[in-house]
């Protein structure tokens, strides 16, 4: 299995730059690289509000899947 970096792949199917997120959250852009790169891990404080500004559900962050699907809406 390759590794992908699921924020990456959100980010670009979303149309976000690092920057976006990074002045959405008030992080530097250094910080959001870190992340989509795998250096370091955002919290799930931070995934929680990169969900919530991408509107997408927080597991898509984690693992690419049809989660909607699920949902009771």
């Amino acid at each position: 299995m390759k590794n992908i970096n699921r924020l990456a792949v959100v980010f670009k199917e979303k149309d976000v730059y690092n920057r976006d997120i990074a002045k959405h959250l008030n992080k530097s852009e250094e910080t959001i690289s870190r992340w989509v790169n795998n250096h370091r891990q955002p919290s799930l404080n931070d995934l929680d509000e990169i969900a919530k500004y991408l509107k997408v559900d927080i597991r898509d962050l984690l693992n690419p899947s049809d989660f909607s699907k699920f949902q009771n809406t």
